[in-house]
């Protein structure tokens, strides 16, 4: 006797329509065109979805707005994180997540979509908030893993301030890459971890 099952074909699950992936990765990239062409500003669905080669409705089926669908870029790439770094002493620790962080801060969502943001912020609370709470929640995470390492070690006082240690590691790579645009100088990493510790151990 032939199974029936083998001969009939399985009916698709009724209920929400599956989003397919490649339109959605196709849509994510069409915003950083967008926002490189035209910015934040002036980005809307219409061009993002014309860029992607769908209709606005299959962007709005994803994402509210174009506010929303930023942010979720920006969610998406903070959620990666920074990995704590754990090479047994505070200037390796420090060093490893300078070499990290110098090129995450080389992704487009760094480098053109954040900045792109951070105008918008000053006229949008909204915006701000969000991205302070999807950058810093994990980011905050790390460099207490690192300052907690350095005081069992005794490298570092007890107290010591994780959110302003990360302040001090990051804010000049930041300043370097993203805001002003320039290379690292060769041993540039290795220098800056130095000035970080000095500064952490003042």
């Amino acid at each position: 006797m032939t199974d029936s099952s083998a001969r009939t074909p399985r009916r698709a699950p009724a209920g929400a329509a599956v989003l397919r992936e490649d339109v959605t990765e196709a849509i994510r990239s069409a915003v950083f065109e967008e926002l490189a062409a035209v910015g934040f500003a002036r980005m809307s669905i219409e061009g993002i979805a014309r860029r992607a080669g769908v209709g606005k409705t299959a962007v709005y089926r994803r994402w509210k707005s174009k506010l929303h669908l930023v942010l979720d870029l920006v969610t998406a790439f903070a959620a990666q994180g920074l990995p704590a770094p754990a090479t047994g002493s505070l200037y390796g620790d420090v060093r490893a997540l300078l070499a990290v962080a110098s090129h995450t801060l080389r992704h487009p969502v760094a480098s053109q979509v954040i900045p792109d943001l951070l105008v918008e912020a000053a006229r949008q609370p909204e915006i701000a908030d969000a991205i302070k709470a999807a950058l810093l929640d994990s980011q905050k995470g790390v460099a207490a893993a690192v300052i907690r390492d350095a005081v069992s070690r005794g490298e570092l006082p007890e107290g010591t301030d994780p959110e302003r240690a990360l302040e001090l590691i990051i804010g000049p790579l930041y300043w370097r890459l993203v805001v002003i645009r320039d290379g690292l100088p060769k041993g540039y990493l290795d220098g800056l971890a130095a000035a970080a510790v000095a500064g952490l151990k003042a």
